[in-house]
């Protein structure tokens, strides 16, 4: 079989983000909802190899679906983790490289932060808000997913996400996803959203 995903481990431990996210969603989200998107995307690819050497029929679009979804959801909590950190060590407003493109593409930290919290607070449904460099412009965009398919985004790079699915926030905050959103920004860990974008730019 053609190589597969596999979960990688989260950058800390599952209590590290609390206050604000808590070690009960932590373990559930990744060794959970995270995992079953690496299944997901594992079972896809082996069905297209196996309908590819004769051993079974399948609805092609189906199993494609099926695996740009799961697969879409593996790549973006995989960023999603190393996206957070302990506070102490993230939070605030960036500096660096990241800081710099935020002032020149937004007009101020503080302008992005309303902007990219509006995005997170209004996906319809379950989703994500990003933070993406567009190389044809190079600068920095938001945009929101809804669900986790997003393939017409494959020219740009996620630099940040926040994961606005129930099951990102709903045991600790219940439905008031805006609250979960602001408490998230305790959490941002500029570090390597600025790291990120130091490889685009490479």
């Amino acid at each position: 079989m053609a190589k597969t995903y596999s979960l990688p481990p989260l950058p800390y431990d599952y209590k590290a983000l609390e206050p604000h996210i808590s070690e009960q969603i932590m373990k559930l989200h990744h060794d959970k909802h995270h995992q079953a998107y690496v299944t997901g995307a594992n079972a896809a690819l082996e069905k297209l190899e196996k309908a590819r050497n004769g051993e079974m029929q399948i609805d092609v679009r189906a199993v494609l679906r099926d695996y740009s979804f799961n697969v879409d959801g593996h790549i973006l909590h995989s960023i999603f983790w190393p996206n957070m950190a302990p506070p102490g060590k993230a939070g605030g407003s960036p500096g660096g490289a990241v800081g710099d493109w935020i002032s020149r593409d937004f007009g101020g930290f503080d302008k992005f932060k309303a902007q990219f919290s509006d995005a997170a607070k209004t996906v319809e449904g379950s989703g994500w808000a990003l933070l993406l460099h567009d190389p044809w412009t190079d600068s920095l965009v938001l945009t929101q997913v809804e669900k986790q398919n997003f393939m017409h985004l494959a020219q740009m790079t996620i630099l940040l996400g926040l994961d606005v699915w129930e099951h990102a926030y709903y045991l600790q905050y219940w439905n008031d996803r805006a609250k979960y959103v602001e408490a998230w920004w305790n959490v941002v860990n500029w570090s390597d959203v600025d790291s990120r974008l130091s490889k685009v730019n490479k």
